[in-house]
């Protein structure tokens, strides 16, 4: 079982170093495997740092075609996990998907876009597959998505244009801080639109209360 698992990874290794001898396009491949399918080894963040080193000016490309290729392969779990319902989720803990489902009921693509910035070993899978199985509305799932994968990606193509080699030395330091920042400031966000939300009602309902009156 070892040897086979063993040679399962080597030709997902093989199969990632070919890939990313197509450039962009390799990078797109990349990401929508690792979003859709098995987590290829180091995933697309690797490999747009590398590639952005090697060609700063191609940065913003390679940038965009891991987002792409991330968001699309998300898609694809969305919709395999709404058409499934919550068998999709049976392979976590009844445990994980509550605090999940949770997290979606009160957060909804605020909690999605925390996911998505997150680097590994966030489970980032589980929250994908739960908005499919509860049906967060689509659009709200491409637009988390989208924001948070591409900050991450932005992210980690600056590092590699601005410190070069070192910059996957700096995401492996820092990354799970950097990410809990980024979630941090999006929870205050979330927040402090929630407050205003709530001073607007409360306004809202003063004037309707004293033209009753």
């Amino acid at each position: 079982m070892l040897i086979f698992l063993s040679g399962i990874m080597n030709w997902f290794k093989n199969l990632k170093a070919t890939l990313v001898g197509f450039g962009a396009l390799g990078i797109f491949g990349i990401a929508l495997m690792d979003a859709a399918f098995i987590p290829m080894p180091g995933g697309p963040d690797v490999v747009v740092i590398t590639l952005s080193v090697a060609a700063p000016a191609m940065m913003p490309l390679y940038v965009l075609a891991a987002m792409a290729g991330s968001t699309l392969g998300s898609l694809i779990l969305y919709f395999i996990a709404r058409k499934g319902g919550q068998a999709a989720l049976r392979k976590f803990s009844a445990e994980k998907r509550a605090k999940v489902q949770k997290a979606l009921d009160e957060y909804d693509i605020w909690a999605l876009l925390v996911a998505a910035v997150m680097p590994p070993p966030f489970p980032f899978k589980i929250f994908v597959l739960s908005a499919g199985a509860f049906r967060v509305q689509l659009w709200r799932f491409v637009l988390a998505m989208v924001l948070g994968r591409g900050f991450r990606f932005v992210l980690e193509g600056w590092l590699a244009v601005r410190y070069g080699e070192q910059a996957t030395e700096i995401l492996k330091q820092n990354g799970v801080k950097i990410g809990l920042g980024v979630a941090a400031a999006i929870i205050v966000i979330f927040l402090v639109k929630l407050l205003l939300g709530r001073r607007q009602e409360d306004a809202e309902l003063e004037v309707q209360n004293e033209s009753v009156s």
